[in-house]
């Protein structure tokens, strides 16, 4: 069936009512300081000791905003009626609430609290989950399936590469959205967090391997189905809408969970991490230039990773081109490069931080684990740099700088 101008019309109004339905931000969390964010990942904690620690070294090295994972592929960090513990945990009660702690200790010192999901990865792993009630077992029907009804694999494989990644939920069906704004709900609503965090809100569809051609899911027939209801086609007779369309059901869930966040806790900030260009995202059904251009987040987060300053600040620019209405924020992610001699990745993070404070007045670092060991923050030099681990020796070179940062940005908004 061909889209005629009639249904075509029919899907331009349906864009439109769903960008209108997300207009407005957000704005009990804006603070008069800019954003210096770091990034916590869920691998960087185990004990309520490890909480405490990660939050004063945050604070003690100049930090205001920290970004605490809690959900990485359907579980999560914190006592949930809806998805399990996450495996870092043994899918077992570790005997505290790590989000609970997380806020409170936080909040204890001054800092603002973001909790992390990753929103479309359901697992990662070798083999299924080992307990029936995870959403691999309990939801089959609500993964990727290819043309042949193939279920995404959980293993990659082209020659002898052979790499397990993240398989994820289809948000083209209404019942996981429905399902994915019930769990942001769950956190919003129980936890008094400053921000909800979206990561890899997109299609996980990048290839792992080397060479590997990724299918063009969803091709499950209730997908097919609703792009029919909606488009009246076919994704072989119109493949550009079919790649809108698919964007769409990403935008329409950010709507959703923006909507269902003005309603529960107003003065929180939705943010998402999002590609390192306003387009780079559409291959991955991420129109994060939409999002920024309709007002659904407060802010968004690219994950501005290179070695290049040059380059970092010209997606920067790109990004704050873009950036309408203008209370969005952009919040520019810098990468501590593992690659690099310490010293070197660290001096780079510094003009990069620098940059983005003189562009866009914010940053987010990553990840705590590239700055932090064990000990606490460096405070003094060492006559001997080959007594310092990798952190420590990054820690010599970023934290008196950020320090320094936060102090110029105050004077400057006094």
């Amino acid at each position: 069936m061909s889209i005629t101008p009639h249904r075509v019309a029919r899907i331009a109004i349906a864009s439109a009512v769903l960008l209108i339905v997300g207009t407005g931000c957000q704005q009990g969390q804006r603070r008069a300081g800019p954003m210096r964010a770091i990034w916590v990942t869920r691998y960087d904690y185990k004990t309520p000791a490890d909480v405490v620690r990660i939050m004063d070294n945050c604070k003690q090295a100049g930090f205001n905003t920290v970004l605490f994972q809690v959900r990485g592929n359907g579980t999560v960090a914190y006592p949930s009626r809806i998805e399990p513990w996450s495996e870092e945990f043994g899918f077992k009660d570790p005997g505290f609430d790590p989000l609970a702690l997380a806020v409170g200790e936080a909040h204890r010192r001054g800092l603002a609290l973001h909790a992390w999901v990753n929103v479309m990865p359901a697992w990662r792993g070798e083999a299924p989950p080992p307990i029936r009630t995870q959403l691999y077992n309990a939801h089959p029907e609500w993964f990727f399936y290819d043309s042949a009804r193939r279920r995404e694999p959980l293993v990659h494989v082209a020659g002898s590469e052979r790499r397990k990644w993240y398989v994820s939920l289809n948000p083209c069906l209404p019942e996981v959205r429905r399902y994915l704004v019930r769990l942001m709900h769950e956190i919003v609503s129980n936890y008094p967090v400053d921000g909800l965090h979206l990561d890899y809100i997109r299609f996980p569809n990048e290839s792992i391997v080397t060479g590997e051609q990724i299918p063009d899911y969803p091709r499950d027939p209730r997908s097919l189905a609703l792009f029919n209801r909606e488009t009246g086609s076919d994704p072989k007779v119109h493949p550009a809408a079919w790649k809108q369309w698919r964007a769409d059901q990403v935008t329409r869930l950010v709507a959703q969970i923006q909507q269902m966040m003005k309603q529960t806790r107003p003065q929180a900030m939705l943010t998402a991490a999002v590609k390192s260009t306003p387009d780079g995202g559409l291959p991955h059904f991420q129109d994060a230039r939409r999002w920024v251009a309709q007002g659904l987040v407060d802010a968004i987060f690219p994950m501005n990773y290179t070695s290049s300053v040059d380059e970092f600040g010209a997606r920067n620019a790109m990004w704050m081109a873009q950036r309408r209405p203008p209370q969005v924020w952009i919040v520019p992610g810098v990468n501590i490069s593992e690659n690099k001699p310490p010293r070197e990745a660290a001096i780079t993070t510094r003009k990069q931080m620098e940059l983005s404070a003189q562009s866009t007045g914010h940053f987010a670092v990553f990840a705590y684990s590239l700055l932090f060991d064990n000990s606490p923050v460096v405070r003094t030099a060492s006559a001997n740099d080959a007594n310092l681990s990798p952190q420590q020796q990054r820690q010599r070179e970023i934290v008196p700088f950020l320090k320094w940062l936060n102090e110029y940005s105050r004077s400057r908004n006094r």
